[in-house]
């Protein structure tokens, strides 16, 4: 495997004090470091969120884009081992969290102990749907991002952003829609399943299927709101996030 640089897939947005418990964030797809600032700013000092981003935008446009989570995830990983001197987490949301389940199997291989899993608005890993957005014409994908009120809505009317954008986000749905499950070792780690109570991508029992996928604890926690259901209630998610990475590491 190619030596991977981790300054090229961490962001760190805000300081935290030393020896504090850190939490990876993986984005949705389309989606970027950016979007896990508000959570590092509301968990910081206490816990470090380091914030992954996926080649193929912001300053990683010219490289090479990943279209499988079996990718992603092996780079991630190899991203984060060194990062384990102090107990993590993994968040993910849509996309961001097959690939963390992902990251957590491999890292969970190597005996390396997770202190939790977040997984949000993603159906649980061996559940198939039969979905092709990504084979879909531009403006088909385009209506399905809106769809879903996860990206500003004038992104797409400027073609040079369309332009810039699109092919990351085709991407992106490629590696979740591809995503085959490959049975194996339960988790140890706990889990914690989010979803919003209208979400169109995914059903509460898609999410509580988590639980099949680990002999750690399972939590499940319903938001009002759809996909991103974080928007509207960052505050309280956050909240509960910070609570069970404490519960963890109180055990």
């Amino acid at each position: 495997m190619q030596t991977v640089h981790p300054d090229l897939w961490i962001r760190r947005f805000h300081s935290a004090v030393p020896a504090s418990p850190r939490l990876v964030c993986l984005p949705h797809a389309g989606g970027a470091a950016s979007f896990y600032m508000p959570m590092s700013k509301m968990l910081s000092p206490g816990v470090e969120v380091l914030a992954i981003q996926y080649p193929g935008r912001h300053e990683r446009l010219s490289e090479r884009r990943r279209e499988t989570v079996a990718e992603l995830a092996d780079e991630i990983t190899q991203v984060i081992r060194p990062l384990t001197d102090q107990p993590l987490s993994l968040f993910g949301h849509s996309l961001g969290a097959t690939v963390a389940f992902e990251v957590a199997r491999r890292m969970e291989a190597d005996d390396i102990e997770l202190a939790h899993l977040f997984v949000s608005s993603r159906r649980a890993p061996d559940l198939n749907r039969n979905e092709h957005v990504y084979e879909r014409g531009d403006q088909e994908l385009i209506k399905q991002i809106r769809s879903l009120s996860g990206t500003a809505p004038d992104v797409f009317d400027d073609p040079d952003m369309t332009a810039r954008v699109l092919p990351a986000i085709r991407s992106d749905y490629k590696a979740a829609e591809t995503y085959v499950y490959a049975p194996g070792p339960k988790l140890t780690c706990p889990v914690t399943a989010l979803i919003g109570d209208a979400d169109p991508m995914v059903s509460a029992d898609e999410v509580t299927a988590w639980s099949k996928h680990t002999d750690g604890t399972f939590e499940l926690r319903i938001w009002p709101g759809g996909h991103f259901y974080l928007d509207a209630h960052a505050t309280e998610v956050i909240a509960e996030i910070s609570a069970a990475m404490v519960a963890t590491r109180s055990t």
